[in-house]
């Protein structure tokens, strides 16, 4: 008989190590950064990824207002919210979103591509969004990346 073992790895949470990674959303198209950036919040991109525990990656975003999106999306596409009581259906555009808070539309994308539990909210903690180019998370040295798509 074969006397190798084979073991599959399961992280834990203190034996996992933490990064941090700056992106620039200048230019790019809101989906394709909302999805790199919820896998590597998710930890995916780690070869000793584990569904069930938070072991991704702290994502700084700048430049949140020179996301772009394609088509006629800036007018057509629909964000509705409701309140619960009668007449409390709201809709917004992408467009005013993003002349009063720009980076929520970056959260809600990422938002919807991530587990919809308590691993999924605290996900979310991990990633960070500013306007502009500036950032308060130099102490942590970021590694900038380039996204590949």
């Amino acid at each position: 008989m074969d006397t190798l073992s084979y073991k599959t790895l399961s992280a834990t949470e203190k034996a996992i190590d933490r990064k941090w990674v700056l992106l620039d959303a200048n230019g790019k198209t809101l989906g394709r950064l909302a999805s790199q950036v919820a896998f590597i919040i998710r930890g995916k991109n780690k070869p000793a990824y584990t569904p069930h525990v938070d072991c991704g990656d702290d994502v700084i975003i700048i430049n949140a207002a020179k996301v772009r999106l394609t088509g006629q999306k800036w007018d057509k596409k629909q964000y509705i919210s409701y309140t619960g009581y009668p007449g409390g259906q709201k809709s917004t555009t992408p467009r005013q979103v993003r002349d009063k808070h720009p980076e929520r539309l970056i959260e809600h994308a990422v938002r919807g591509m991530l587990p919809k539990n308590r691993l999924g909210r605290k996900l979310f903690h991990r990633l960070h969004i500013y306007v502009g180019d500036q950032h308060a998370h130099a102490a942590q040295k970021p590694q900038p990346i380039t996204l590949t798509y």
